[in-house]
């Protein structure tokens, strides 16, 4: 942890390696986040798993954190290893996946590194997995983009700066927003 490293990278590979991970078909997307809205990590972050209750019917929606696990105590000799990391700057990012039908995240790792970040007074840096947005239409919108830039390009009379500039702001603004998540029966039956 206390060496520089791109976590984004590493978190992808580990959810590609992982025989068991949430990843499947589709376009997914690993973003840092540093902040979050208000009551993410507290009022809306369970920490008496697996005894709790989602409040998921609510009018503006859950948006909390659900471990995947019982939480450690802040006092235990793990957690108190990564306070000392959160306290340096140099606690790595717990992991989050988003879950459209939970209208939260849920921790995939760093469980521990979170109770340290919170016992230290401050919200944990995440790595946050989602699926993105159908890529068939996706990348249908960019082949079109991508095609119009180039008749555009080919013109004397438009600057060259102008299209490029125009083009990589579209190709920015095309949908990264979470796509639902899909839900399949259980292997074995209900």
């Amino acid at each position: 942890m206390r060496g520089p490293a791109d976590w984004r990278h590493r978190c992808a590979r580990w959810l590609e390696d992982a025989s068991d991970g949430p990843l499947h078909d589709g376009r997914w997307g690993l973003t840092t986040r540093a902040s979050f809205a208000p009551g993410i990590w507290t009022e809306d972050f369970v920490r008496d798993w697996p005894d709790c209750v989602l409040e998921l019917l609510c009018g503006g929606g859950w948006h909390g954190v659900l471990p995947l696990r019982p939480l450690s105590e802040p006092g235990a000799p793990r957690v108190k290893a990564y306070r000392k990391h959160a306290r340096d700057g140099t606690l790595a990012p717990v992991l989050l996946w988003w879950v459209s039908f939970l209208d939260g995240w849920l921790i995939l790792d760093g469980h521990d590194r979170a109770v340290a970040a919170l016992a230290e007074g401050s919200e944990p840096e995440c790595v946050v997995l989602a699926r993105l947005p159908d890529r068939a239409h996706w990348r249908r919108e960019a082949d079109e983009l991508t095609t119009a830039h180039e008749e555009r390009a080919a013109r004397p009379d438009v600057p060259r700066a102008t299209p490029a500039r125009a083009y990589a702001d579209t190709l920015a603004a095309l949908p990264y927003d979470e796509a639902p998540t899909p839900v399949w029966p259980p292997a074995r039956g209900a």
